[in-house]
């Protein structure tokens, strides 16, 4: 039930459907014990052959003969409405119970009418917050994490919660409510009865519960198996042109085919001792009923102390309190099942954030004079990427980072924009330490454009409005322009209005590229970082790219993350880097007079 409490406070917003509701469910369930005790004065027509009766007004000896006064009260105004005519009286009782009855099912559909607002209200709060929490966690979360898992939380486990968890909000009241009037009418009737009814209800109870104990592990091991294979399918859909090429059909084919069959052993497994409930809490039942005929039977045809429309009454009665019965029953399994979504789902939401703003964090609107990295040492896990780095980059000037592959120029990207935080020293902005300032505030002053062109499933235009999202068209299009983009842009059926396909898949490589340094530009920030922009392109598409980048930084500060040397040969400064720390610096002619590392490296691309 912990995660149960934990749930609540999602529907806590609804609470007014929830009172509602409420207050349906115990008109429900009177009504629902009150149409089985309309019957009696039907069955006192049917069998009663007297055709004169002696009319006299029942008085009401306490609370167990109740019923024989509620059955005597109403036959005595029904005969009186009658007037000792068998065919009307039978008219009116049949009114009786179809008027209860339609009431019964009118209050049953106004506590599903409110409960529908709760459940999906809450449902679609669960999604949002889910969502949101995804989208702010840090990066280094989901290197641990496969997507397809957090799809089917964000899928399946909030359904299966909406299923099972709220489900159970509106057992809570609508079954024991329905058994507790349903009780009280049989009080009514018989104590005697009753009181087999309370000894064997239990023991049912019990038995059921011992069957779904394991109920948990097995709906824990079915959503981490569908979080797999959402998985694999995610990467064979992201990957599909190596799994082609390299003839990787087959291997892939058996690690999701492998994945299916678990999937199928482990809800085979669930389903049937979930499907056990239904059979055996139906035969518990029959026994219940069973008993109750025999030791009722006996109180009718043997002792007398009983009528017949009564036990008959009584016996409905009875069997009205197994389909809630069972319904909980049923609900207690549902409970376990939602109890794993659930725990899978807070798992995400309960994660705090590493990065998250301080309390006293503050706003940064203004790009003054330098950013600075102090003594920066980083790692991701054991060894360090980043080992007792610093560089001062000033405010209009362009820094170039060089290097072989793993020496650390993606990490400093990823630390000045607070993708991660230092593991020692200090980044600073005009003096401010970075852990000071709002997240939102510091990337506002930062554009990025990365080596993989990341775009959405949208048009060009909404594409670049991620930049700033009240552009005018004339604003997206000058971007374009200074991006060196418009040249095929508006070549495209509907220009700006393009849609670009998963992930730009109808655009080019190049142009792709372009829409992206489209982007950096329309959001116009004082700092722009560019991460190997350029290494992915082929030569003329690098040509063009270079010449958006050069329109682009004119008059800005950047820090260029550079594979091919030819992109930062007018940079004010180059800082080659080696393992992690700096072994080199200077500008470009300076370098190459020291013939060391970065001029072995300009070298090797034919660039000296």
């Amino acid at each position: 039930m912990e995660y149960f409490k934990q749930i609540l406070r999602f529907a806590i917003p609804y609470k007014g459907y929830a009172f509602l509701n409420i207050i349906a469910n115990i008109f429900y369930a009177l009504f629902s014990g009150l149409s089985f005790m309309v019957l009696m004065p039907l069955l006192n027509v049917l069998f009663d052959k007297e055709t004169e009766k002696v009319l006299v007004e029942p008085t009401y000896n306490g609370f167990t003969e109740a019923a024989t006064y509620f059955n005597d009260y109403l036959n005595y105004n029904i005969s009186l409405m009658a007037e000792n005519d068998a065919s009307k009286a039978l008219t009116f009782v049949i009114i009786l119970i179809l008027a209860v009855f339609l009431l019964k099912n009118v209050f049953n559909y106004m506590a599903m009418y409110f409960i529908t607002f709760l459940r999906n209200g809450t449902l679609k709060d669960i999604r949002n917050e889910l969502y949101d929490k995804t989208i702010e966690l840090p990066l280094s979360y989901f290197s641990e994490k496969r997507k397809g898992d957090i799809m089917a939380r964000l899928g399946t486990d909030v359904l299966e919660i909406q299923h099972s968890f709220l489900s159970i909000l509106e057992l809570l009241f609508r079954e024991p409510l329905t058994i507790i009037f349903t009780i009280i009418f049989m009080l009514t009737i018989s104590v005697k009865l009753t009181i087999f009814v309370f000894i064997f209800i239990p023991i049912s109870g019990v038995i059921i519960s011992l069957i779904g104990k394991s109920l948990k592990r097995k709906s824990d091991k079915v959503q981490k198996e569908q979080g797999y294979f959402l998985s694999l399918l995610e990467e064979s859909l992201g990957g599909l042109k190596v799994i082609k090429g390299f003839n990787m059909e087959g291997i892939f084919n058996e690690k999701f085919q492998n994945s299916t069959k678990r999937f199928f052993n482990y809800s085979n497994s669930l389903l049937n001792r979930t499907n056990l409930a239904k059979p055996t809490s139906e035969f518990l039942g029959i026994g219940v009923i069973g008993v109750l005929l025999w030791f009722g039977g006996r109180m009718v045809l043997v002792d007398g102390t009983l009528g017949g429309e009564q036990f008959l009454t009584f016996m409905g009665l009875a069997y009205n309190i197994l389909t809630p019965a069972k319904a909980i029953s049923k609900a207690s399994y549902s409970l376990k099942k939602g109890n794993a979504a659930a725990e899978r789902v807070l798992e995400i939401l309960n994660t705090e954030s590493p990065l998250k703003d301080r309390p006293d964090a503050v706003s940064k609107d203004t790009f003054e004079s330098s950013l600075n990295l102090k003594n920066v040492s980083f790692k991701y896990e054991d060894s360090l990427v980043l080992k007792n780095f610093s560089i001062n980059v000033e405010k209009g000037k362009t820094i170039a980072l060089v290097g072989q592959s793993g020496s650390g120029k993606s990490t400093i990207a990823n630390l000045v924009t607070r993708f991660y935080d230092v593991n020692e020293g200090q980044i600073t902005i005009d003096g401010q330490d970075l852990r000071e300032l709002k997240k939102h505030s510091l990337r506002n002053l930062m554009g990025l454009v990365t080596q993989d062109s990341i775009l959405f499933n949208d048009s060009i235009k909404n594409n670049i409005l991620n930049g700033k999202p009240d552009a005018s068209d004339e604003d997206v299009i000058e971007a374009l322009k200074i991006a060196n983009a418009w040249e095929f842009v508006k070549d495209l059926k509907g220009d700006i209005e393009f849609n670009i396909g998963d992930s730009g898949s109808k655009l080019s490589g190049g142009q792709k590229q372009r829409l992206s340094i489209a982007r950096a530009v329309l959001k116009n920030p004082p700092i722009m970082i560019l991460d190997e922009a350029t290494s992915a392109l082929d030569t003329e598409s690098e040509q063009l790219v270079q010449v958006a980048l050069e329109n682009m930084m004119k008059n800005r500060t950047s820090i260029v993350i550079a594979h091919r040397l030819s992109t930062i040969q007018n940079a004010d400064n180059i800082v080659v880097l080696s393992k992690g720390e700096i072994v080199e610096q200077g500008k470009h002619h300076e370098l190459l007079e020291l013939k060391g590392v970065y001029f072995n490296l300009v070298k090797m691309q034919s660039l000296a």
